[in-house]
């Protein structure tokens, strides 16, 4: 009697794109969550007992973040290669005086909507352009306020200063009647201009990629229907040549047939 035996195949290895593929939309979430407790808080500029709750919130979001961090370090195929390609997500979990760019966590979001838009239809490009302004110009206007609004010598005191002030930037207007003074708020401004022209620089790059396959597109269906053409052009001549031998060698064997009959 022989034993049977099974056939166990060894547990798959987690890899950094499996948990990216798994963890993105909690993340998303969890970036909702951040961005609406740190908007209440800042918005109500909430201190103490009142901001407790909305504290935790935070820093609960906070660690998810820095868990997603320390995953993708662990599962990265070459871990010093990614750290030193992702500096700039350690300094925003670990830097105290980086606080308001906790909020470019929130960028997940739309590069999430950009791999759908480039997946479904790159003529979208205009609707995430929209979406993505939107969403760095609140960001960048929460960010600001968080950081000028307790400042004796600042200007920007509301969220509707706030909102207008990342509005003339992010379109590079520059009114100038509002204004970040302190170093954490001329830094959100420095990433707030950056941001706008790499999103500019993006859809239009976008855009133009999207034109050039469409022309190219239609340039490569020009072609096909054109070979198609050259070869029943072929097709028909060679039938017409095959005939045209036919009858010349009908003519001829008739013409030897009456030579024979006339001798």
């Amino acid at each position: 009697m022989t034993m049977p035996t099974l056939d166990l195949e060894p547990p798959r290895r987690m890899t950094a794109a499996t948990w990216n593929r798994y963890s993105e939309w909690p993340l998303v979430a969890v970036g909702v969550v951040f961005v609406v407790a740190y908007s209440i808080e800042v918005i109500g500029d909430l201190h103490g007992g009142p901001a407790l709750p909305y504290d935790i919130a935070i820093w609960a979001t906070w660690v998810l973040f820095a868990v997603d961090y320390v995953v993708n370090l662990v599962l990265a195929e070459n871990r010093g290669r990614w750290f030193v390609r992702n500096l700039h997500e350690l300094a925003i979990l670990v830097l105290p005086v980086l606080r308001p760019l906790r909020l470019l966590r929130l960028l997940f979001v739309l590069r999430i909507t950009h791999r759908a838009a480039e997946r479904h239809l790159r003529g979208r490009v205009l609707v995430y352009a929209f979406g993505g302004a939107t969403l760095i110009t609140y960001l960048a206007a929460l960010a600001v306020l968080d950081a000028e609004q307790n400042d004796r010598t600042a200007n920007i005191h509301t969220i509707g200063d706030a909102w207008w002030w990342a509005v003339v930037t992010i379109t590079s207007v520059g009114y100038g009647d509002h204004y970040p003074v302190t170093f954490v708020g001329r830094v959100v401004a420095v990433g707030l201009m950056i941001g706008g022209v790499a999103l500019i620089g993006l859809t239009a790059g976008t855009m133009a990629t999207w034109l050039i396959e469409q022309v190219g597109n239609r340039v490569d269906t020009k072609l096909e229907q054109a070979e198609r053409s050259d070869d029943d052009l072929r097709e028909r001549l060679d039938a017409m040549g095959a005939q045209l031998t036919r009858v010349t060698e009908l003519l001829e064997a008739r013409g030897g047939d009456a030579g024979r009959l006339s001798d």
